[in-house]
């Protein structure tokens, strides 16, 4: 009841001198930004949930940086890279996530997220090189688990979603397109494990945007009582700590760690218990009371 929305003035078809009279209406505005700074009449919070490696740090830029108030961003990850960028200091406040409570679990590895391609056509998702790693744990005899992954579907991607549906034939893994909310959450309850992968094999170096800049999926995951085994790059390592989870720098460890959660019970109620713990880090209470402290 207390938001309302109003105008995009940020639109591309909003003129500069529209945007900055209309922008003297607030008192403050909180940007999200694609790698641009506006120049508005109020105060400004300027906040980048990843890296924006192709932008110019000009001239131009760093007179626009000036009249900031506040950079935030989502994860270290994406701040270190912020701060180099713009040669700026700016906050880290992790995003809110909502999660569920632990239910009732199943021989279920789970992993959620978009199909997402580079520039040269590779899935940086890398939701085929996880279904060639589940297979191989398949063909070395592992019985009695699913592989699930719910994959963000795009238009124009289907033909590629098919190609990795025709990989998973006879084997026992599904592919869920575009789930509606509710089933996301039962898959999430069901699942004991959670997989991700993103930015595997990629020069992170020269494209830190093909990792995962920072990981509400792995939190939710967590939260459900799932417990993460998932790469060691972009904001995951700051997700699980604590023996919440395992990070994973090469394929036979991301296999090597999930038998020892499959094979090891105990093990994996300890890291469910540990999981959920961490996950309560990342609530929304916390948000806001470090967002208040940002815009007073």
């Amino acid at each position: 009841t207390k938001v309302k929305f109003t105008k995009n003035i940020f639109s591309s078809e909003t003129k500069f001198l529209e945007r900055y009279l209309a922008s003297r209406n607030f008192d403050l505005i909180v940007y999200l930004s694609d790698g641009s700074i506006p120049v508005v009449a109020s105060k400004l919070v300027v906040h980048f949930q990843f890296p924006v490696e192709w932008i110019q740090n000009s001239i131009k830029t760093k007179l626009k940086l000036l009249r900031v108030k506040k950079i935030i961003c989502n994860s270290e990850f994406t701040k270190s890279l912020i701060d180099k960028k713009f040669s700026v200091q700016s906050d880290v406040v992790y995003p809110p996530v909502s999660v569920q409570s632990p239910a009732s679990k199943e021989n279920v590895i789970f992993h959620v997220g978009r199909f997402g391609l580079t520039k040269e056509g590779v899935n940086y998702k890398k939701q085929d090189v996880m279904i060639e790693a589940f297979k191989k744990l398949v063909d070395d005899g592992l019985k009695g688990w699913e592989f699930v992954l719910v994959i963000g579907v795009k238009r124009g991607d289907e033909e590629k979603v098919e190609y990795l549906k025709k990989q998973i034939s006879k084997y026992p893994i599904k592919i869920v397109e575009n789930p509606t909310r509710e089933i996301l959450k039962k898959y999430y309850s069901a699942s004991k494990i959670y997989w991700h992968a993103s930015g595997f094999g990629e020069d992170l170096e020269k494209h830190p945007e093909y990792a995962e800049h920072f990981g509400i999926s792995t939190v939710e995951a967590m939260g459900a009582g799932a417990v993460p085994v998932v790469i060691n790059a972009g904001g995951q390592p700051e997700i699980v700590i604590g023996g919440s989870g395992f990070l994973w720098n090469r394929l036979d460890e991301l296999k090597a760690r999930t038998l020892e959660l499959i094979n090891n019970n105990e093990l994996w109620k300890k890291m469910s218990k540990a999981a959920v713990k961490r996950a309560e880090f990342f609530s929304g209470e916390r948000f806001c009371k470090q967002l208040v402290e940002i815009i007073k």
